[in-house]
């Protein structure tokens, strides 16, 4: 059963943009995306926001299975390169993305919101919880590492993943959530550095869930926190 997303989580979190700013279009791919034709047009389309000559942008998709290094990335967390690897500009570590993930590239001009990249990381993280909460998942937060966490009896697993880039104040890369991906692929690296801890997903919780509801529930979700959006058109 999917409950509505708890306001009281979000009381701090909250990013909204400035009075009379238009909504953010919101895009939503059915295809697999190759990272190379992703990077490029939503560096194209963070620039035409910063020129501002285009609205604000979230757009959804999957990957086919690869893995991601960040600026921090260190070369012993790749582990087994049994798919390809992309070096790219966001921050952190190693990531896998793959069929099951959903994958959220969030572009906003924090200059019609707030020029604070800690506030815009925590409010991703509570729009994470506010989904995951729909669910009854209970995401968590930690001080020392970024993403969002599922506490267990014995520890406790990531299921969602943060990176992001800003340039001219506008921000790219995103989210990435588990959904149903095939768990067994994050072994290839060491996810985001972190080690002691696993992976999981809503699957793997017992929440076997189709992409078009977890799409609903973070549309609802982010617009707790980030404020209204409308359908946009998403890049062929």
């Amino acid at each position: 059963m999917l409950i509505s997303p708890q306001r009281a989580q979000l009381d701090g979190h909250l990013f909204p943009a400035d009075a009379g700013a238009p909504p953010v279009e919101w895009w939503v791919s059915d295809t697999l995306i190759p990272y190379p034709d992703a990077i490029a047009i939503m560096e194209s389309r963070v620039a035409a926001i910063a020129a501002g000559s285009a609205a604000e942008a979230v757009w959804l998709l999957e990957h086919p299975p690869l893995y991601t290094s960040g600026t921090s990335a260190r070369p012993e967390d790749l582990v087994d390169a049994r798919f390809p690897v992309f070096e790219t500009g966001r921050g952190g570590q190693f990531t896998y993305h793959g069929p099951g993930q959903r994958v959220a590239y969030v572009m906003l001009d924090l200059k019609r919101r707030q020029q604070d990249l800690r506030r815009y990381v925590s409010a991703l993280e509570a729009w994470l919880i506010g989904t995951l909460s729909a669910f009854n998942v209970t995401g968590e937060r930690r001080e020392d590492r970024v993403g969002v966490w599922v506490p267990h009896a014995g520890g406790e697993d990531k299921i969602a993943a943060i990176g992001i880039r800003v340039r001219q104040w506008v921000t790219f890369h995103g989210i990435s959530l588990n959904v149903d991906p095939d768990l067994g692929h994050f072994g290839g690296i060491v996810p985001c550095g972190v080690r002691g801890h696993g992976v999981t997903s809503l699957t793997a919780l017992g929440h076997p869930v189709s992409m078009p509801e977890v799409d609903s529930v973070l549309r609802v979700a982010f617009e707790a926190v980030f404020g209204a959006t409308v359908p946009g058109h998403a890049p062929a």
